[in-house]
């Protein structure tokens, strides 16, 4: 198999990929290409019928894409997983679902993508250069309400109302086109550890760019359907927003009980948590990879 051409590390690949059950003649869904380590692993596990379809909208994720006819590229966000698994000839279900919400090591580490503190770049965050809107965009024309809104929300702010009046009073004369720029910007309302909350404002713009809690919400929605009987559902998460809602999700199987006139239940989960508790990264994996600390790993059978 073809080797990765830029680095990435791929947090809890044995756990992650354990979890599905592998079949060698099963079909299977990478949700979140990335990198490419969890493809790689549910690949090196399937025998020659077997069947693997990776999605993701980030154009730059292919270039880790390996020959390997098992393997069917969706280039498409995974909150259309099934209408493209219906397009490929899935009907009937697949064997296993593994979504990895993180983002990649490289996107990190690649400054014109914008989403790294560390360094300079325009303030881009797209994950999908087909989006037009940019993390730029968001901070020159947002309201204020708004802006509040995704600080708080999407990143916990916590002077979320504060930093959002700051940059509208002062965005008129103060172009934020550039990560340093913004960083310049806002310097003066920065509350607590420069680093931890230029961390927290980067990940609710990445997040409101993206559109990604609506995507995981629609992603999960369609998973049971996507899954036959007895089939794994395996989600990393590494924020309390995208695990809350994976929680919810895996618990409930849907966002809201409804209940008919006598308080009995008018809607059943067809998923059937195994993960009381997230699994975590161990000792090793957390010295290995820093970057895993925040990792939380939740496990469901379709019923």
């Amino acid at each position: 198999m073809d080797a990765p051409t830029f680095y990435h590390t791929t947090v809890l690949l044995k756990e992650a990929v354990d979890a599905l059950s592998i079949r060698p003649d099963g079909v299977y869904v990478d949700a979140t290409f990335g990198g490419g380590g969890h493809s790689r692993e549910i690949l090196s596990r399937l025998g020659p019928s077997g069947k693997l379809i990776a999605f993701d909208h980030d154009s730059d994720a292919w270039a880790n894409m390996p020959e390997d006819k098992r393997l069917i590229k969706v280039p498409e966000n995974f909150r259309y997983m099934s209408r493209f698994l219906r397009l490929h000839g899935f009907n009937e279900g697949v064997d296993g679902i593994l979504a990895d919400l993180g983002v990649s090591s490289w996107q990190f580490d690649t400054g014109e993508r914008g989403f790294s503190i560390r360094f300079d770049g325009p303030l881009d965050m797209r994950m999908d250069n087909r989006i037009e809107k940019t993390a730029a965009d968001i901070l020159h024309t947002y309201p204020e309400a708004d802006l509040h809104r995704i600080f708080e929300e999407g990143g916990e702010v916590r002077n979320a109302r504060q930093l959002a009046r700051h940059i509208v009073q002062h965005r008129g004369r103060n172009k934020m086109t550039d990560i340093e720029a913004l960083k310049a910007l806002i310097t003066p309302v920065m509350k607590g550890n420069p680093q931890r909350y230029l961390a927290q404002l980067f990940q609710a713009l990445r997040i409101e760019v993206n559109d990604e809690l609506n995507a995981l919400k629609e992603f999960l929605e369609q998973a049971p359907n996507c899954l036959k009987p007895g089939g794994r559902l395996s989600v990393i998460s590494f924020h309390s927003l995208e695990d809350r809602l994976v929680k919810t999700f895996m618990k409930r199987g849907v966002w809201k009980d409804d209940t008919n006139e006598f308080g009995q239940l008018t809607n059943k989960s067809l998923l059937r948590s195994l993960t009381p508790k997230p699994i975590e990264p161990g000792p090793e994996e957390l010295k290995n990879n820093p970057r895993s600390r925040s990792a939380k790993l939740r496990i469901a059978e379709r019923l």
